[in-house]
């Protein structure tokens, strides 16, 4: 039977046609450029960040109303502690900023909010912000909108390693049952299914740290847009771009 198809009607013109079928459950965004983006503008970075959250709206809104099931945004990398203190400090403002202008159409839109990364090395008004998002909308059965905040894939596989060890140690895993599986279910993201579809905005080609266990079999997508300038229509292109591959996960078609 053919797939059914639809043209994703919004302000853009000449998007691409996107089937009903084969939607990504779970799709991860490298997001990337805001600093790029001031200062094409000769705006100080802080304002790049800024624009880069109106995006972040606008994106759960298209990726929630597509029927994606999972929207995992890499927000803030253990790496970037190394940036200036000025834009360091004004990152973690963003989520209470953020999740408190946004909350009341997150609990209309039945939007569920998580977070993946140290929770604990945050500033408590971070923490504070994040746990109010996730107590508010625990009870949302929608799209899970995940943010890696203070995530860094090697410090997650580590800590899954030693956690593992611990267990296998007290006698609660045996050494010989630990499987690709055993180490899924001890990453943070044990509750979630693998993305299917990676994005990257600004041109760069590289996973920075991020899901490096998890994107074993995800198909990437690159784009040289800006985090800022990303639209609607190019997460549908990068939609329509994965539902012309063919996942064979090792196997053949």
């Amino acid at each position: 039977m053919a797939h059914k198809q639809w043209f994703w009607q919004s302000k853009n013109a000449g998007e691409p046609v996107i089937s009903e079928e084969g939607i990504p459950a779970h799709i991860a965004i490298i997001m990337d450029g805001n600093g790029r983006w001031a200062k094409k503008r000769a705006l100080p970075r802080i304002a790049g960040h800024n624009e880069g959250m109106k995006t972040v709206r606008e994106i759960t809104r298209a990726a929630n109303k597509l029927g994606v099931k999972v929207l995992t945004l890499y927000a803030f990398s253990t790496e970037n502690w190394k940036r200036p203190k000025l834009e360091v400090d004004f990152l973690m403002k963003l989520p209470q900023e953020f999740l408190s202008t946004f909350l009341p159409e997150l609990m209309e839109e039945n939007v569920r909010v998580e977070m993946i990364g140290d929770i604990e090395q945050l500033p408590a008004h971070t923490r504070n912000a994040v746990q109010n998002a996730k107590n508010q909308t625990a009870e949302n059965n929608g799209l899970i909108l995940n943010f890696a905040l203070n995530y860094g894939s090697r410090t997650e596989l580590v800590q899954a390693m030693r956690s593992m060890i611990t267990d296998v140690q007290s006698g609660t895993l045996s050494e010989q049952d630990i499987t690709d599986a055993t180490v899924s279910r001890y990453l943070m993201t044990s509750h979630l299914p693998e993305p299917d579809l990676l994005i990257r905005t600004s041109g760069e080609h590289r996973l920075s740290n991020f899901m490096l266990w998890q994107l074993a079999y995800t198909e990437f997508f690159f784009t040289d847009v800006l985090w800022p300038d990303f639209s609607e229509k190019h997460l549908l292109e990068a939609v329509a771009s994965y539902q012309k591959r063919s996942r064979r996960f090792g196997g053949l078609s």
